[in-house]
């Protein structure tokens, strides 16, 4: 039995999406091998956090039919400083 997964990756100027049909039982590990992104776009993507549908999760977590796996580039600014960076800059509304 396989399963159907997609390996998403994004940056501002170029993308990656690929579906993979797996082995049932496949990784997180498993896909992004078989996906070959870190071959065609040079990436280490060891150094880079990965989930699934938005959450978070470890390389040996075993995936589902219809999970999309994907990896998130390092953040180039604390959300959180931002905000606050900006809300001494823009005068108040009443």
């Amino acid at each position: 039995m396989t399963i159907r997964v997609e390996v998403a990756y994004a940056e501002p100027r170029r993308q990656f999406l690929r579906a993979l049909d797996l082995p049932a039982g496949a990784t997180v590990a498993d896909a992004l091998a078989a996906s070959g992104l870190a071959e065609e776009l040079s990436l280490d993507t060891a150094a880079l956090t990965v989930g699934v549908w938005s959450k978070p999760v470890t390389r040996d977590r075993r995936l589902d039919a219809g999970d999309r796996v994907e990896l998130y580039r390092p953040l180039k600014a604390d959300p959180k400083e931002s905000r606050r960076h900006r809300a001494r800059r823009e005068p108040r509304q009443p």
